[in-house]
């Protein structure tokens, strides 16, 4: 769908048309100073053209709305176009189900135009049947699972109409087919988070099912964040929960050197400090260490970060050496 209408061999152009005799087309008006002028075919021309003249005269007829799809096919992320289509099909009391059919058309050929996924979303409010959502979405992530416009309508329809019984077995498929797919970790949370709820038994199946992914693949940021995500609502927190801290501790005796594993490491010894739980393994001592090792070697793209966290943490790791000194002259005495 794109402005290149001048290939098609039956068309007839509006100002050709006989039925559309009576009406006078509008020519864009771009004003007195042009700095860029777009080249458009002479069919785009000639459809805006018109659709400006029965816009402007607010025409409500089935050949307003038989014209909003040839603009639509010319430009389908045109938002006043859409709107109109809205306001004919209401005036005209249009069959909803076949418009249903027609958008899923312009889905498929343009997949990302917001436009379109709006113009779905009004159709199915004013239906209040969500019955094809599911499935429409899920094509459309099969081939990208990344997009943003399909994750949002599915969204907005399983919340609205509650339609999370099936959700997580869709998002464990997507996970297992690319553990990296950021977009299907999202929408885990979102389902935990908006339907089954945060119950200590949940907490810790998440957590489990995102340290089974992490084993898989180190390096993977998603699971990485995902299990940060999910410590939040651990009463315990992340020094607490001895079944993540001995995992990372695990990785990284068996000489891991993720920069993902090294940065939540890191957000354990934080949080160890801020509570006062320092220990042999959870420190501002080792927070630098691991600050300097980021810097250095493990993440030097965001090198001037991990340097700044490590002056953080030396403030903290001389109050350390302090408290030590401290505690070991009492030893003695």
């Amino acid at each position: 769908m794109s402005d290149s209408g001048d290939s098609d061999v039956a068309w007839t152009y509006y100002k050709d048309r006989p039925e559309w005799s009576d009406v006078t087309p509008v020519p864009e008006d771009e004003g007195p100073n042009l700095v860029v002028v777009i080249a458009h075919s002479d069919k785009f021309v000639d459809v805006y053209d018109y659709f400006r003249a029965v816009l402007q005269n607010n025409e409500r007829s089935e050949r307003a709305l038989h014209l909003t799809k040839d603009a639509v096919e010319l430009n389908p992320a045109n938002y006043t176009v859409w709107q109109y289509r809205r306001d004919l099909l209401k005036a005209l009391g249009t069959d909803l189900r076949s418009e249903l059919e027609y958008v899923e058309l312009v889905i498929k050929n343009s997949p990302k135009n917001y436009q379109v996924w709006h113009h779905r979303r009004v159709l199915v409010e004013w239906l209040q049947d969500p019955t094809q959502e599911m499935e429409l979405t899920g094509d459309a992530l099969m081939q990208d699972p990344k997009n943003y416009h399909a994750w949002q309508h599915r969204q907005w329809a399983i919340k609205t109409f509650g339609l999370y019984e099936k959700e997580m077995d869709f998002v464990d498929n997507l996970i297992s087919d690319d553990v990296r797919n950021n977009s299907a970790w999202n929408q885990r949370y979102f389902v935990v988070n908006n339907h089954l709820g945060w119950s200590d038994l949940n907490v810790q199946r998440e957590i489990c099912y995102t340290l089974e992914k992490i084993k898989f693949i180190k390096n993977n940021e998603s699971a990485w964040n995902y299990l940060r995500g999910v410590l939040i609502h651990d009463k315990r927190g992340l020094t607490g929960n001895a079944v993540v801290t001995s995992f990372c501790e695990e990785l990284y005796k068996n000489k891991c050197r993720s920069p993902y594993l090294l940065a939540f490491i890191i957000d354990i010894c934080d949080e160890a400090v801020k509570k006062g739980e320092v220990n042999l393994l959870h420190s501002a001592t080792r927070a630098v260490a691991l600050c300097q090792a980021l810097a250095g070697k493990y993440d030097k793209i965001r090198s001037k970060y991990w340097n700044y966290m490590c002056e953080k943490f030396k403030k903290a790791a001389e109050q350390e050496e302090i408290d030590r000194e401290a505690a070991n002259n009492i030893d003695d005495e």
